[in-house]
């Protein structure tokens, strides 16, 4: 049964509301549940200038009897139809099938060999003593698909992948993707769940939901789709140019006097540092936010000494909140921290009992910003570093925890994104417009909040450096402009180890062409902790430091710092590009070139901006590569200045001390090389 509208499509079966409206340009939204009233929330989508769609009715005899037989929604190049028994197909402006529903029930399909399966499109089964679990089924499409956020694999082309939507350390289901057909998906809700894009059928899943909720464009280019994506959930802040240089880090600077002393050695030797990371456990008890005095008891002359040497620092704060924590009783009064459904209230025993503060809780979020902006903000910090933002429960038992807006299971992966929320609006508050958040996690729209997401605590080698490729490139096209790893991997390497330094080098190369280049690392061999509570109590790694490894791998990595330093006005013009327009800073070959059939399968290089190509090398003792030279352009090669035509594929030498690098014409690719050779690089 259709309900006529002049802007959208309402349609009725069997206790069924569908509703599809335009949301943004070239776009529409997909909405169903069992209500007549539609759940008003948004989710990653931001309300938009109303978009007026055409909206048709097609009415035809069925057994004497005029009825409406399928109801046409179009804006700009989208087009839903949906036929009187409620199947949707999506098209685009040329006609070619987008999205169409998978079912296999005679009286939608009018095919009687499949009637026995009754399979539907869209199914919203009850739940005892609950709300709905949700399957989504599209038919199969010749695509490929690139995108759904950060998963620790060396793939990027999704096709075939079986995708859980939920986060992890290291992992963050962003659930936005671009087709090579030509049209981009978001799957608009935060329930746990799954996602198979099979050889037989596309699936969807949602454990615990109220209502099914996506979002399709389509777009001539996948540069397009993106930029519409980008204006329906959000852009990114410009990034502050004191983050565009180089980021020290370690796990874990103890004392003030030690992280000083890393910054004036960095000073002493003249080299680019323009961030310095103040790492977990500065604080007394896990939900203090503030330092703990007996090993940071002058934070301000500390703050003052880094500004007067130019230096950002940025403060770790972890949404847990221990039960000796001055902040706890009041907390869980109030109500701002995550309840168990069953058993104790522990998620995590880190040097004791905790529990993460519920970021989708308003009122916690404003209580944990007045805390760090008293005792950091205040201060002169600018960034934090929102870690542990998955939240990282000790067991991943989704089913076991509730927040304010409902269960996990069905609004779980909105977390990360009301994490940042509350920093990025405290400091909105206090007049900032260039914001940025370090955060381990993220989910669609979580962009316009600041977010610079990390790849989490991922393993020193080879074989994890190659999947962070994929997994930059493939939160690029999720709508997560700026995206960074730990160089070197988080665990595992040990300062000895020959191997481990091939390994860092290969790394410091590539992370000089990542959004945010930062050093960091949990380094071997490991110091134990020297208390029993506070700061103290945990241990840290080796030095981590670009002159910790000896005088030859120093040498290779210190030309890197002055590289990036003299990318800084490129490297804002694509920041620019990411805030104004919603492009990645990261892009896949295909992005720039989609008329290239070869750039859709090329997974192991990228653009940074538009015109740089980086092709990093990511096995041990590799000496040269084949690089793929995108057609349409003339290509440079960084470290030789030999001219390619595009279109071809190249061997280049790739000795310990280069990163093959090619710019195309129009750009000056003796800035890199200068400032390498300047700076010692043979």
């Amino acid at each position: 049964m259709f309900v006529k509208t002049t802007n959208s499509i309402r349609f009725c079966r069997e206790g069924e509301w569908l509703t599809i409206r335009p949301w943004g340009e070239n776009g529409l939204r997909v909405q169903a549940a069992r209500c007549e009233d539609i759940p008003k929330e948004n989710w990653a989508l931001l309300e938009t200038e109303e978009f007026i769609a055409r909206v048709e009715y097609i009415n035809a005899t069925v057994d004497g009897k005029e009825i409406c037989e399928a109801a046409i929604i179009t804006n700009g190049k989208i087009t839903a139809t949906v036929n009187r028994f409620g199947k949707l197909t999506i098209t685009n402006d040329k006609g070619e099938v987008m999205l169409k529903e998978y079912w296999r029930d005679d009286k939608v399909s009018k095919k009687q060999y499949d009637s026995s399966l009754m399979i539907w499109g869209r199914e919203l089964k009850p739940i005892v003593d609950g709300d709905y679990s949700l399957t989504v089924r599209f038919e199969p499409n010749d695509e490929k698909i690139y995108g759904m956020g950060q998963y620790q694999q060396a793939i990027m082309d999704l096709k075939g992948c079986d995708m859980e939507l939920a986060h992890r350390n290291s992992q963050a289901s962003v659930p936005f993707y671009i087709s090579s057909k030509g049209y981009g998906f978001l799957w608009n809700n935060p329930a746990i769940g799954r996602v198979v894009f099979g050889k037989n059928m596309t699936t969807w899943n949602a454990r615990s939901t109220k209502s099914m909720d996506y979002w399709v464009t389509c777009g001539d280019t996948p540069k397009e789709i993106e930029q519409q994506y980008a204006t329906v959930t959000g852009k990114t802040p410009m990034m502050p140019d004191y983050a565009m240089g180089f980021w020290q880090c370690k796990l874990r600077y103890r004392t003030q006097e030690e992280i000083l002393s890393v910054a004036r050695e960095y000073k002493k030797r003249n080299l680019p540092i323009d961030v310095i990371v103040i790492d977990y456990f500065h604080w007394p008890f896990l939900g203090d936010f503030r330092f703990d005095e007996k090993y940071w008891p002058d934070p301000d002359s500390m703050l003052k000494e880094f500004k007067d040497m130019g230096i950002e620092p940025v403060i770790s704060i972890w949404p847990f909140v221990e039960d000796k924590s001055e902040n706890y009783p009041e907390m869980n009064e109030r109500g701002y921290l995550v309840r168990s459904e069953k058993g104790l209230q522990i998620a995590l025993s880190q040097r004791g009992h905790s529990m993460p503060y519920d970021t989708t809780h308003p009122g916690a979020r404003r209580f944990v910003w007045e805390k760090a902006k008293k005792n950091y903000y205040d201060k002169g910090i600018k960034i934090f570093w929102l870690d542990e933002a998955e939240p990282e429960y000790q067991v991943y038992d989704f089913e076991n925890y509730r927040y304010y807006l409902g269960p996990n299971t069905q609004v779980g992966n909105i977390y990360p994104n009301c994490y940042a929320q509350g920093f990025y609006e405290g400091r909105r508050a206090e007049g900032e417009t260039e914001i940025l958040n370090l955060i381990r996690c993220a989910w669609a729209g979580a962009q316009k909040y600041g977010t610079l997401v990390w790849s989490g605590d991922i393993h020193s080698s080879f074989e994890s450096f190659k999947q962070q490729i994929c997994a930059g490139l493939s939160m690029a096209i999720s709508g997560i402009p700026w995206w960074t790893t730990d160089i070197g991997g988080f665990s595992g390497g040990h300062v000895d180890d020959p191997e481990f330094h091939e390994l860092l080098v290969r790394w410091f190369q590539y992370g000089t062409f990542c959004p945010v280049m930062r050093l960091h690392g949990n380094r071997l061999p490991f110091t134990p902790g020297t208390d029993l509570i506070g700061g103290g109590c945990c241990g840290t790694g080796a030095p981590n430091e670009v002159w910790s490894y000896g005088e030859e791998v120093y040498n290779l990595l210190k030309p890197y710092l002055f590289v990036r330093e003299a990318l800084k006005p490129y490297i804002k013009e694509v920041m620019t590009q990411a805030h104004e327009k919603g492009d990645p800073v990261m892009r896949p070959l295909f992005y720039e070139y989609p008329q290239d059939e070869n750039c859709w399968n090329v997974e192991d290089s990228y653009l940074f901006g538009d015109k740089i190509l980086v092709c990093p090398v990511t096995d041990y003792k590799q000496r040269k590569r084949k690089v793929y030279l995108p057609e349409g352009d003339v290509w440079t090669d960084v470290w030789t200045q030999q001219k390619y035509d595009g279109g071809q594929w190249v061997t280049v030498s790739a000795p310990l001390s280069q990163i093959p690098l090619f710019c195309k014409d129009g750009f000056d690719s003796t800035v890199i090389l200068n400032a390498a050779k300047e700076n010692g690089l043979e």
